[in-house]
């Protein structure tokens, strides 16, 4: 069948509006009409070529939408279902057996090889042309796309607004799940977050399903300082005004329990980890600009202290148990992550990308 993509074409490009052809679920994939994909930083760098990606290609890894065809030996799935997508794993190695389906063995290949692993095909074609589809098994910069049904998370809540769920299958999941599961905070324990996109502004809203008694957001954009505030941020800090590190310890001379870490700038996770407190744990998400940048540690502190650095994918999420959990939040108005939202046309996909990196959006969702 026919459906409408935006295609990235080369790194830093525009990408372009196509009608492609897209193929029949093969067995074990399900077809999806998408209703809404978030847009995330990762869809561009990948783009960019901060790891080697197949072009042409559709990315997008944040869709939500409606199942509308099943392909052989699926179980579980129906067509008319409403469905969330999350991220490809296997379900047989050591860690999806824990219910650590992010740090899957063959995560990588599954999520970034821009094809079918068994036979190397594709399910986009534009003529003659074969377009890398399967991105986090997914591929949701469409109208319609064909996903691993393992991906797939099936939404029972019928008032759940399915058009702007797409990102809990990543950003808002990441944000959320690195505090409530990964740092696993405590109610009544501290946390510093830095950076206030959709990540970080996730992660304010975890740290007070979590109840956490002080949360600190760093944020150089005003806008997002107020908006924390209303999410339940305690404190916010902009970075410009000076050092941060000095900054957080005027809230919490102790430091803080937890840090945690959405921007992927190495000054700006230095001062975080320089404001942890005693037996402190700084989680990092962010992802830097370069692939070989690194952070500088005093191991003779890091001992002293006992402080720990973890990096987190997914917010050690497992998305079959933690979105619906995030869903059932956001229905009791403790997870507003709609507020977050703005929508534009998938059409308009580059306007939109300009205007979330002008701060204009904290969280895109592209509605095919």
């Amino acid at each position: 069948m026919q459906t409408t993509a935006a295609v990235a074409r080369q790194p830093q490009g525009d990408f372009s509006i196509e009608t492609v052809e897209v193929e029949a679920p093969r067995a074990g994939e399900v077809q999806v009409r998408i209703a809404g994909v978030g847009l995330c930083h990762t869809d561009l760098i990948f783009r960019d070529q901060f790891a080697p990606y197949p072009l042409p290609a559709v990315l997008g890894h944040e869709g939500a939408g409606t199942i509308a065809a099943v392909g052989e030996g699926v179980e579980g799935l129906a067509v008319g279902d409403r469905v969330v997508l999350g991220f490809s794993s296997c379900g047989h190695c050591e860690r999806c057996a824990e219910h650590l389906p992010s740090y899957c063995r063959d995560f990588p290949p599954l999520n970034y090889a821009g094809m079918r692993l068994e036979d190397g095909s594709k399910a986009f074609m534009n003529g003659d042309e074969a377009i890398s589809s399967h991105f986090f098994g997914q591929s949701s910069f469409a109208a319609d796309t064909i996903v691993r049904a393992r991906n797939v998370v099936k939404v029972t809540d019928d008032d759940a607004p399915l058009d702007i769920l797409g990102p809990l299958g990543c950003g808002f999941q990441t944000g959320a799940g690195g505090v409530m599961r990964s740092l696993a905070c405590h109610a009544g324990s501290s946390i510093a977050i830095v950076g206030g996109g959709p990540v970080g502004l996730a992660a304010v809203m975890g740290a007070a399903l979590r109840e956490c008694a002080t949360i600190i957001l760093v944020e150089p954009v005003a806008a997002r300082r107020d908006l924390a505030k209303e999410l339940g941020a305690t404190h916010v800090i902009d970075p410009a005004a000076g050092d941060v590190t000095d900054a957080i310890r005027a809230i919490l001379p102790g430091g803080t329990d937890f840090a945690f870490d959405t921007s992927g700038r190495v000054p700006a996770i230095e001062a975080a980890l320089g404001a942890l407190a005693p037996r402190g744990m700084l989680g990092l998400v962010g992802v830097p600009h370069r692939a070989d940048e690194a952070l500088s540690i005093n191991i003779a502190g890091m001992i002293t202290y006992g402080q720990r650095v973890i990096g987190i994918m997914e917010g050690d999420s497992d998305p079959q148990t933690f979105i619906p959990e995030l869903i059932a939040a956001h229905r009791a108005g403790r997870f507003p992550f709609d507020r977050l939202v703005t929508t534009f046309p998938l059409a308009q996909i580059n306007a939109a990308i300009a205007a979330q990196a002008r701060g204009d959006c904290v969280k895109v969702v592209l509605v095919p």
